[in-house]
């Protein structure tokens, strides 16, 4: 079951025969996490690549001053990793925590790169997760320099409504690069 996931959302963005399919699946290894247990922390080299089976996982990192803030948050059917310490093999300066008790397929670093190797197409697959990856780091930063604090809000609820449902407010906040009293006063309007 967890694998046809998988494989439904590999085949949403490539083809790959039945054979390529079942080499790349037979490299994910399901995990079990209980909340809050921590799969990377600042320092540690990013060795997988996560794919959410069910349930959250969260990658932030913390400013200066202490504050955490949320980078991104990965749902069910999405892949979650320390892209940065991933490709480049330097200590991770983000955290991936997981939000709530999930079911992960984890393939290592060297498996995912022998695929590439290995798998024309699975370059299509890898070159599309970058591309998303870095979209969405500037609709982020985008968002962060010309919204208000309210107008991200509502967006994040139009967008993303499972977001507010299943996390606290504490790491909404996060998300949104606001305090909790703020995300507070604006969800009591």
């Amino acid at each position: 079951m967890a694998k046809q996931a998988l494989a439904d959302h590999i085949r949403s963005i490539i083809f790959l025969t039945d054979e390529q399919m079942e080499l790349v699946l037979s490299y994910f290894k399901p995990t079990t996490h209980l909340k809050n247990e921590l799969l990377l922390s600042e320092g540690m080299v990013s060795q997988y690549m996560n794919f959410v089976v069910k349930g959250c996982l969260r990658i932030f990192f913390i400013k200066d001053d202490g504050q955490e803030t949320t980078r991104h948050l990965a749902f069910e059917q999405q892949f979650a990793t320390g892209l940065v310490s991933f490709i480049k093999q330097i200590p991770s300066f983000e955290y991936i925590q997981v939000m709530e008790n999930s079911e992960l397929l984890r393939i290592t670093r060297k498996d995912f790169y022998y695929l590439l190797n290995v798998i024309p197409s699975w370059e299509k697959f890898y070159r599309n997760y970058l591309e998303n990856a870095y979209i969405d780091n500037i609709q982020i930063y985008q968002r962060e320099i010309t919204k208000d604090a309210e107008l991200r809000y509502k967006e994040l609820l139009d967008r993303d409504p499972k977001v507010v449902m299943r996390l606290s407010n504490k790491i909404v906040a996060s998300y949104l690069n606001m305090s909790p009293e703020t995300l507070s006063r604006i969800k009591s309007r």
